[in-house]
């Protein structure tokens, strides 16, 4: 594994915690790539969202990030594994760059990071991003969010438990307009409020199982599966097939992704997506 913190120093500063020396990251390239669905761009390097239970804010300039109203402790115990900033991606890319196709990928969003999410957010999330796009995924979300989820201190909604889905019904979800994905959603959350699909203890099990019970939950597949176990339980051996990955398989790797990377193929299909998904006519 490569494992290297990606920074040089961090320090509280007032209520604010400061990271300086941040290398390979860009907040518009990670946060709004398709893998995360609570965020938004506030101004020039400054984003504002919602993850693991708390509105958060960001500023990241020359090299510097800043996660206001953080305390030290919060980010050594959350926040650097959430933007993945112990891990070298500089030496990450050294690999992927030995390998030709990948490297306009890695050109075009030098910055990009894989986040480390909530497990339970990533299944609802990516059951509603099923024959869907990022900004009607982003409005599903926000109001499933606004209309179940607590309301926070800071201001906002948090993500809607478990058991606060479970005991709804199909009705009461149409106001998200999630359409035939609200079904899904509640069965996933009354697997989960049961403890039928304990998403704590299914993480130590291998991914092939792991997968397995993901794919228990009805209107769960492969792609949607992949996703929560790449996002949510951080096995970066997965390697979520949507249509734009299979444009950039038909496209760019016609007799499969290289053996050799498939430790972090879940890291290169970020970088893949979003330049796919970037780019003009790609793959038509």
């Amino acid at each position: 594994m490569i494992r290297e913190i990606d920074y040089t120093a961090v320090q509280q500063r007032g209520a604010d915690t400061v990271v300086e020396g941040v290398r390979h990251f860009d907040l518009a390239q990670t946060l709004d790539c398709g893998q995360a669905f609570r965020w938004a761009a506030m101004g020039q390097g400054v984003f504002c969202g919602f993850a693991h239970g708390r509105r958060l804010e960001l500023e990241l300039t020359d090299h510097t990030l800043t996660l206001k109203n953080v305390t030290l402790a919060e980010f050594e115990m959350v926040w650097e594994n959430y933007f993945d900033l112990n891990r070298d991606y500089g030496k990450l890319r050294d690999m992927f760059n030995q390998h030709e196709t990948m490297k306009k990928a890695l050109a075009f969003s030098p910055g990009l990071r894989l986040l480390a999410q909530d497990k339970w957010e990533m299944l609802v999330s990516f059951i509603l991003s099923q024959n869907s796009n990022i900004p009607r995924i982003k409005k599903m979300i926000e109001t499933l969010c606004q209309n179940f989820g607590q309301v926070l201190p800071c201001g906002g909604y948090a993500f809607p438990t478990a058991e606060k889905l479970a005991v709804l019904n199909e009705s009461d979800l149409a106001v998200v307009r999630s359409g035939y994905r609200a079904a899904y959603i509640i069965d996933a959350a009354q697997q989960v409020a049961s403890g039928k699909l304990n998403l704590h203890d299914v993480d130590s099990l291998p991914t092939e199982q792991l997968r397995e019970a993901l794919l228990a939950v009805h209107g769960v597949g492969p792609k949607v599966a992949d996703c929560v176990l790449l996002f949510g339980f951080g096995r970066l051996e997965c390697f979520p097939l949507d249509v734009w990955m299979k444009r950039v398989m038909q496209t760019l790797y016609p007799s499969g992704f290289p053996q050799a990377l498939q430790q972090f193929a879940g890291i290169a299909q970020q970088f893949l997506f979003h330049y796919a998904r970037s780019t003009p006519g790609f793959g038509e």
